[in-house]
């Protein structure tokens, strides 16, 4: 069988979508030997990028393809990718980034990693939510089948959207293979190219309202002025995304501004070593709809301080810290706590560890092509007369 997955998020610096979209490629081209995947994108976008983490073209049944497109096939979902897809005898398109072809010339699965558009709305560009508003929608109904990162999505897919539950399907994502601890000395060169000390805290992701950054630089402050002699850094590191300029405010004003650092967006070996080498690694995100930073941290060994939200909740099970994300105090006490009690972040991080060793990405290939099996029967059963 010949399957297509939307190659557009390659394009890009791989961040959470990316990631989850090269990951689960592979994966899928493992585990299903017999088939082939194709990761499809229009030519105008540049050529995907892997960024030093592999080929795409392998395994053998893994490849990409940028597909030539003039001012007809420009309308991707539309025009050019149905056009493509019946050119190429695709059976199955897996949209992993909230589209799926608009008209329906094979079985399709779409993947919808969080509702955030929809629900806080104030977190994102004006532009983002008009559009998602009328589209998501849409391609929700459109699908054969429809894949959410945890249960929390899934409950807030079937409410706020009326999907029918039988064509949710939950699938975990997972951590990659280069997580796992190093030795604190490793850390070091890394450590000296950021000028981050020998204590510091850890938040990672892209800089945007939903996670909660400000707070964190407000119970950072207020953690260190109840520890005026400690040296500990805040670390944050991420490219900048939109509606960024607050944070940047907050850091520029802080009293401790000295001792916070932006390193922006950083490769998988430099997150590593930071995920190894922090203190702790903070999460204090308004919404979430699956949470990989976290799992990553706990991959490397940190011990984790995450938002009580559901999704966050779910995928940390108990090897994590809960504070309230609106709550500065809440999330500064819980700082104070595990910066001078080592035994709980022990704890913690053997918690963690064994937390984030329960997903694998050929879990969630294997998950995936069961989703696929069954929009083919529903494509199936619908084009019968």
């Amino acid at each position: 069988m010949r399957i297509g997955l939307d190659g557009i998020p390659l394009t890009f610096p791989k961040t959470g979508i990316g990631h989850y979209t090269f990951e689960l490629a592979k994966s899928l081209a493992r585990v299903a030997r017999e088939n082939d995947f194709e990761l499809v994108y229009p030519s105008t976008f540049p050529p995907i990028s892997t960024n030093g983490n592999g080929a795409t073209s392998e395994p053998a049944n893994l490849s990409s393809t940028r597909v030539p497109v003039g001012p007809l096939g420009r309308h991707w979902w539309s025009a050019g990718l149905p056009r493509y897809i019946r050119r190429q005898t695709i059976e199955l398109f897996h949209g992993t980034n909230y589209d799926v072809p608009l008209w329906r010339p094979c079985s399709t699965v779409l993947t919808v990693h969080d509702l955030s558009l929809l629900l806080h709305p104030e977190t994102h560009e004006k532009r983002s939510v008009r559009r998602a508003r009328w589209r998501l929608p849409l391609m929700v109904k459109t699908a054969d089948a429809v894949i959410v990162p945890s249960e929390a999505v899934g409950r807030e897919l079937c409410e706020h959207l009326n999907t029918s539950s039988e064509k949710v399907f939950v699938v975990p994502e997972a951590t990659r293979q280069c997580f796992h601890p190093i030795e604190f000395e490793e850390s070091a060169e890394v450590r000296r190219r950021f000028d981050i000390g020998d204590e510091f805290i850890l938040t990672v992701g892209t800089i945007e309202p939903r996670k909660n950054l400000q707070l964190l630089v407000s119970a950072f402050e207020q953690a260190a002025a109840a520890r005026p002699e400690s040296v500990v850094q805040l670390v944050i590191a991420g490219g900048r995304g939109w509606l960024s300029g607050p944070l940047f405010s907050a850091v520029d004003n802080s009293p401790v501004q000295n001792r916070i650092v932006l390193t922006d967006y950083l490769q998988d070996e430099d997150l590593r070593a930071l995920y190894s080498a922090c203190r702790m690694f903070v999460y204090p995100s308004l919404y979430e709809g699956f949470g990989l930073p976290p799992l990553e941290a706990m991959s490397c060994g940190a011990s984790v301080i995450v938002s009580n939200i559901p999704a966050l909740v779910e995928t940390t099970g108990q090897a994590a810290r809960l504070i309230d994300p609106r709550d500065p105090g809440d999330l500064a006490r819980s700082i104070l706590g595990l910066l001078t009690n080592e035994d709980e972040r022990r704890r913690l991080s053997v918690a963690g560890r064994q937390r984030a060793s329960e997903f694998s990405w050929e879990k969630t290939a294997r998950k995936t092509l069961e989703v696929y099996e069954d929009a083919l029967r529903r494509s199936t059963s619908e084009a019968r007369p």
